[in-house]
Order: C-alpha cells, then structure tokens, then sequence
C-alpha cells in the first residue's frame, strides 16, 4: 500500500494510492487506484477479470492489506483458487486471514440486493477489509427491479466503503454496445477485451474512467502467463516525455571498413539511428555484426536484437566471412546476442524488453543492431502506428546515448527503391542502401549513402563485397548509370587516378567489354553498305 505525498507550499496532498501490484498498471494509472474509490473491471469471459482482481488482492494482503473477495456465482471457491495455483502470485498461507472468501449468491437470491448490501457491510467489518472485491455483478443486476435500483445499491455501497476507505473492485460479464450501469456510479471503469486479429488471439486494456487522478488512455496489450497479468502500454505513450539524457560528447563510431567509414566521415555519430535498407542477401545482417564487431575492438558494448538467427548461426555466419573474433567477445559479455524465438510476439513488450535490458547493463556508448525492422512490424497488431511507435523507440534509445542501426528489406529486384516503411525518414538520421545491381549478366553489390541528418557524407556509389576474408567497399562504381533505377548501361571502364585502383568487378566487365563490341560493329557495318 502506498500513501500520498504532501504537495509543495500551498498544494493539497496527494490522495493515498493503492499499489495494484500488476506490471505497468500501476503506470498507465500514473500511481495506482485511489484508496476508498470504487472501480469496474469489465470484459467477456476469458479477458482476465478474474485473474486480474486476484493479482491485486494477493499483492494488497502481501504489502500490509486485508482483502474480502464476494462472489454471486454459482461456481465453487474451492474450483476458483484450484485455477489460480498455477500462477506465481498466488499464496495459500494468506487464505483465510489476510485474503477472505465469501459467497453472497443465495443471499441476493433470497433477501435481494438490501440483503446482500447488509451482508457486505457486516464482512467488510468483520474481517476490517481494505480491498473488497464482488465478482458478479450481472447476478446482482438481475435482482434489480431496474437501473435505478440498482443504480441506489451501488451509490449505498460506494458511501459505505468510502467512509472505512475499502477501495472496491466491481466485477462484470461486458460484451458490445452500452456499458453497464454501474459505469456512472463508480470513480474509474477498466475494460478488457479479447478480440482476434486473423488466427492471433488478442487481449487489451482500456482505462476508460478514471477519477482524481490523470491516466494513460488508449488501448494497451496485455498478456497472461504464470506470472498472472501483465500490461504493456504503447510505447509512444509510455515513453512519450523521456526523463534520461546523456551528456556525453558525441563521437564517431565507425565499421571499421575503411572506405565506408571515409564515406561517413568517419562513422556514424554517436547516439544516432541509422537504417540500413537493403534486398535480402545484400549483406545488412553482415554490416550490422561489423558495427557491433568494431565497437567491442573498441572496448565498447553492443547488442544484437534480432528475429531470425540464434546465436550460434550468427557466430557460425561471421566465422565464414572474416569475423572470427565475434565469439570471444560474446563469450565474454562485451557483445550481447538477444535472439527472439518465432512466437507470436507482442510489439509494446519487445521494445520493453529491449529498453530495460540496456538500461540494466548501465554502459556508455553501447551499439545496438536490431536485425530487422520487419520482426517488429509482424508483432504489430495496428499497422498504422508503426511510426509513431519507432519514433519513440529511438528517441528513447538516443536519450540512452545508444547507437542504433536498424535492417530492413525492400523488393529482391526492383526498378526503385521502395521502403517498407516510407516515413522512416522521420525517427532516422541516416539512411544506407545496399542494393543488387546485374551487369553483363552478372549480380553485384552497391551500397550508397542516402542520408546522414547532422553530417557530410560521401553520396557516391560504391561495390560492396562479401568474400571468406571479409567485407571491402571499393572506390565510386563509375561503369554504371542509372544505378538506383536497377538498369545499369556500360560506359566502358572506368578512368583510373593515380589514389585509386578499379573498384572490383568493373575490371572484368570492362574487359568483356573490349570484346564484344567488335564483332557487333562489323555486322553493323557491313549492314549500311548493303
């Protein structure tokens, strides 16, 4: 249980809070719910009401509080707490003395709603309870006569739990359309629904009334595990007004491949989000390792958040293109691989779970290389809040001082580049394509710097390679035109400087080159005198 806070000079005191003790509840309620209110949980069967009143009132008894837990259903206590065993916040030692169940059915069925009213005020004292918790409330509005029956035995029981300051939890079955008349009697309304998004099943949380106090609104996920409920509010709300900020001076970090990091001046500024977009196999999971690779040459961490390869095959990839020493600094805690299984994942706890873990290592400069954007996007039940959603995130990442780079994919071959996500110019300084380019019948790699916000930045087309000893970037791809629009014309090999050799692969397709235009302006020729 916690109690208010007293204001500053003139200011009123804080109402006394009651802690929920439900993961980020107590957040979305900026505090938790106000001793001596009354509050609905509403929602179909399988929401989590039940479960949701149980987590708070085995918290409550645990942290100093009594609780009385009325049922007007027919079902067994005995068969209730025998569903509950399973999860991690539920204690039998508290049961009876601390946590009290009571059965109020075959009173409302044979004294009404005075009588069952009665008994509640005679409970609640009996056993000094400082949550009451009545799970039922559709019995209790069959034996109404009306709303406004109804409506008075609940503006009887507010009275009275308000002046021993119980607070209340009220139960009730809510499906579509009007809400319960219990909605305008009580001081805040909590609704949880389950609704399917194609074969996923989806459960969220709605702080629609909330009285004394300010309340995140909108709709938040929440899951259910032997940990019982736990909510995850958006991540554009949750961390809408960031409260941490590095003060650290900004540095460059660079790949430690030197013609790309001549390219960016450098390397990429230090708390900066960078994406590197890119077809599949054009080598964004490859760069991204060489980034966190460098770093922890460095001395500085790194994190690898990706969706698709366990750490093995990860350490296995780097292995066979040059960057053996990626398993000795994940053996020894510098570089940290957090692989996400293939489950259906909730987006909201993905980012929190990426958040917290960087803020529990409490380093300096760490990198960060989410391997790709598109796991978050499949955990997305709502497309359209993608962006904001980013935005939060790496605003939140760079007030941790955190160098993040992103993947993600466009088309295999495509006349032009088309993000998957065309706003991300929004939430990202810099942008680095990497793309396939075919010449005389022959892939290549390019790779280009399509933005860098807060610096210079060589905006030439380079080849981009991915051999056994490692990744190279050569001089500007001069051969091509066109490069970006995937039809690349030969000009003939390019011109050589005295600083620069011929970027690789040109040399050969300038030599084939040489050939074959030959043969072709004989016929040519040989046509027009004809």
């Amino acid at each position: 249980m916690s109690s208010g806070e007293e204001g500053g000079s003139g200011r009123k005191a804080a109402p006394p809070r009651l802690e929920t003790g439900v993961p980020r509840l107590d957040f979305i309620t900026k505090g938790g719910l106000l001793q001596g209110a009354s509050y609905a949980l509403l929602g179909p069967p399988g929401s989590g009401k039940t479960v949701l009143a149980h987590q708070i009132a085995f918290w409550h008894v645990k942290h100093g509080g009594k609780a009385l837990y009325v049922t007007l259903l027919t079902e067994s206590h005995a068969r209730m707490l025998a569903n509950l065993e399973a999860m991690s916040f539920f204690d039998a030692t508290v049961i009876p003395e601390k946590l009290h169940y009571l059965s109020g059915y075959r009173q409302l069925e044979t004294e009404g709603l005075k009588g069952l009213l009665e008994l509640l005020r005679r409970a609640a004292r009996a056993h000094q309870a400082t949550l009451l918790i009545l799970d039922g409330m559709d019995a209790a509005k069959e034996f109404a006569r009306g709303d406004l029956t109804y409506k008075r035995f609940l503006q009887e029981l507010q009275t009275f739990v308000s002046i021993i300051g119980c607070t209340t939890l009220l139960l009730s079955p809510h499906y579509s359309g009007d809400l319960p008349p219990e909605t305008t009697a009580v001081d805040g309304v909590f609704e949880l629904s389950l609704w399917l998004s194609g074969p996923r099943a989806v459960r969220e949380l709605v702080a629609m009334k909330f009285r004394g106090s300010d309340s995140l609104l909108g709709k938040h996920e929440l899951e259910i595990s032997d940990r019982g409920i736990i909510v995850h509010p958006r991540t554009e709300v949750q961390f809408s007004n960031p409260t941490e900020q590095t003060e650290e001076p900004r540095v460059r970090m660079a790949f430690g491949i030197p013609r790309l990091d001549e390219s960016l001046h450098g390397g990429l500024l230090s708390g900066s989000t960078t994406l590197l977009l890119g077809a599949p196999g054009t080598g964004k999971t490859l760069l991204g390792l060489r980034f966190l690779l460098e770093g922890a040459r460095q001395g500085q961490p790194g994190v690898y958040f990706g969706f698709y390869e366990t750490s093995q095959r990860l350490i296995e990839k780097a292995e066979g293109v040059g960057m053996s020493d990626l398993k000795r600094f994940v053996d020894e805690g510098l570089i940290e691989i957090q692989w996400q299984p293939p489950l259906e994942h909730n987006l909201d706890a993905l980012a929190e779970r990426l958040l917290e873990r960087i803020q529990e290592r409490k380093v300096k400069r760490l990198r960060l290389f989410v391997d790709s954007v598109a796991g978050f996007r499949s955990a997305s039940v709502y497309p359209e809040r993608m962006s904001r959603f980013f935005s939060a995130l790496s605003h939140q990442l760079r007030m941790l001082d955190v160098t993040t780079v992103y993947s993600d994919e466009t088309a295999l071959f495509s006349p032009g580049v088309d993000s998957p996500q065309p706003d991300a110019a929004a939430y990202v300084e810099n942008v680095i394509l990497l793309r396939y380019v075919e010449l005389r019948s022959q892939l290549y790699r390019l790779l280009s710097i399509m933005k860098m916000r807060e610096s210079q930045y060589d905006s030439g087309i380079r080849e981009f390679s991915i051999t056994d000893k490692g990744i190279t970037v050569a001089d500007t791809f001069e051969s091509a035109e066109a490069v970006l629009t995937g039809h690349a014309v030969l000009r003939g090999a390019p011109a050589k400087s005295p600083s620069s050799k011929p970027p690789m692969g040109a040399k050969a397709a300038a030599k084939k080159s040489s050939r074959k235009p030959k043969r072709k302006a004989t016929r040519s020729t040989g046509r027009r005198r004809s």
